[in-house]
């Protein structure tokens, strides 16, 4: 499990390589094979894509060993995006919306206070995990 979200990772820096900075023009056919696969095994590749998005990608995966063409890239990057959010787990979700922002804030705070050390909280991920896991689990057990 470690090494798909891993793999993910790097999947998702791609895609913003590709969509902001336009360093790359072409999207290897083996790494779109791999994220496909993944969403297969996981169950998301029927789920989130339609009948046209799967085609596209597999006609491509067929036809083609590199994307070159910079308007298919993009339409590939945006179902890629598609993919790549529904295959993050729930709890990495759930930490990248509640506990980097509150990480974030009780770092200032404890910042302001004169920590030295506190700067470094806001990118720990044990902490951001320790602290989206008590934010959720407070709002389950609160009376």
């Amino acid at each position: 499990m470690l090494k798909d979200e891993r793999r993910v990772t790097n999947l998702k820096k791609l895609v913003v390589d590709i969509e902001s900075y336009g360093k790359l023009s072409r999207l290897a056919s083996d790494e779109l094979a791999r994220i496909r696969v993944m969403a297969i095994r996981r169950g998301v590749w029927f789920k989130v894509l339609s009948r046209l998005e799967r085609g596209l990608v597999d006609l491509s995966l067929k036809v083609t060993r590199e994307i070159r063409s910079k308007i298919l890239v993009r339409a590939i990057c945006s179902i890629v995006k598609k993919l790549l959010e529904a295959l993050e787990s729930k709890v990495r979700l759930q930490m990248r919306l509640i506990g980097v922002p509150l990480a974030e804030k009780i770092s200032q705070i404890a910042q302001k206070w004169g920590n030295k050390t506190a700067h470094e909280w806001a990118s720990n991920l044990g902490f951001i995990q320790y602290l989206t896991l008590m934010k959720v689990n407070a709002h389950l057990y609160s009376v």
